[in-house]
């Protein structure tokens, strides 16, 4: 063996290995085994919707009909609540770390509320059943997504004033940033993934996610350029956000409202609420995704956040009992919520 050859092999081996260790962190790492740690009794009459964590303040804001609840991550007990709505879906938080945005759907408002009081500072007229909503960090503007008017509402938070609505081409579900100037929002109708221009605030594509039927949670990978929908259907869509490609379609289990990515383990997660279990599954590569393990949860918990500083997630659920009777103006109503049975599921590794 000659010595440029020896080099030459030497230097492959090197290369190699600088590549799989390079590759190791998403595609050979094994996860950790997931469960439920605590259970946190908080309580409460109504319905809940959206979560959303304040890790740095270590809050946790969910939801509850005609107000939000306010948790202490640290304790597990209620710190507060903005009261006086009328029916809240979601939280979204300015990064200036003061301020934050409810959208009231039964108002047609979102709702400014101070951080440090938990009072309301100013309220801004949205359309028809304000949903989904997220602060934007490239623009610092806030999107609340309307179901009923398939629209969503641009807002100047430095002024607290509507900049446009923007028309939709169907029902928004949940929505993402990938924080380099592009709103992404599942349409739950069309089985479509929007992208919005954050600047010009104009739809710049509409993008099929067959096989997903009826999307509504999405999380993003920013790094990667992928985006996670949640479907109906028992699939997770995962989305080339540049071009619109399905990448991957994997299963997950049935009635999901929302899903996170951990960047830092590369796991997406998927609640599923007529199951009552949370779907775990493995980022291998940018276009490769496994299902690792299935964590029995609770019925009803199908909403979902994640705290980013310690890897833990929170789901909401309660114990129900038989739905009302059906009306012509509420055909399909939900079950009953047996009083005080609302609890925060609280998931981890530990």
């Amino acid at each position: 063996m000659t010595v440029s050859f020896l080099r030459r092999t030497l230097g492959s081996i090197a290369i190699g290995a600088a590549i799989v260790s390079a590759a190791g962190p998403m595609a050979l790492a094994q996860p950790p085994m997931f469960h439920v740690e605590k259970t946190w009794h908080i309580g409460g009459d109504g319905g809940w919707d959206y979560l959303t964590t304040d890790p740095a303040a270590h809050r946790l804001y969910i939801a509850r009909g005609s107000r939000v609840q306010v948790v202490d991550t640290r304790t597990g007990r209620l710190a507060g609540e903005i009261t006086g709505m009328d029916h809240t879906h979601g939280i979204a938080l300015n990064s200036n770390g003061k301020t934050g945005y409810v959208s009231d759907g039964g108002a047609g408002l979102v709702r400014v509320f101070d951080r440090t009081t938990l009072k309301e500072t100013a309220t801004i007229r949205a359309e028809k059943n304000p949903d989904a909503i997220l602060f934007d960090p490239d623009t610092h503007r806030v999107f609340a997504f309307n179901g009923r008017s398939q629209s969503a509402t641009a807002i100047d938070t430095s002024k607290n004033s509507v900049l446009a609505t923007i028309p939709l081409p169907g029902k928004p579900e949940f929505a993402q940033s990938d924080g380099a100037g592009n709103i992404f929002v599942n349409i739950e109708d069309k089985s479509e993934l929007a992208r919005i221009d954050a600047h010009t605030l104009k739809v710049t594509a509409v993008w099929p996610l067959a096989p997903c039927e009826s999307p509504s949670g999405l999380s993003i990978d920013t790094v990667h350029h992928r985006l996670f929908s949640v479907c109906d259907n028992k699939v997770m869509a995962v989305v080339d956000s540049g071009n619109g490609h399905v990448v991957a379609s994997v299963p997950i289990g049935n009635g999901p409202d929302s899903t996170r990515y951990d960047a830092h383990r590369h796991l997406v997660f998927s609640p599923n609420g007529e199951d009552g279990t949370l779907t775990v599954v493995r980022q291998e590569s940018a276009d490769k995704y496994t299902p690792v393990q299935t964590v029995t949860t609770q019925k009803g918990a199908r909403t979902m956040a994640l705290d980013h500083n310690n890897g833990d997630l929170y789901l909401v659920t309660a114990q129900f009992g038989p739905p009302p009777a059906p009306t012509a103006a509420n055909p399909h109503p939900w079950r009953t919520i047996v009083p005080g049975s609302f609890v925060v599921l609280v998931v981890g590794t530990k």
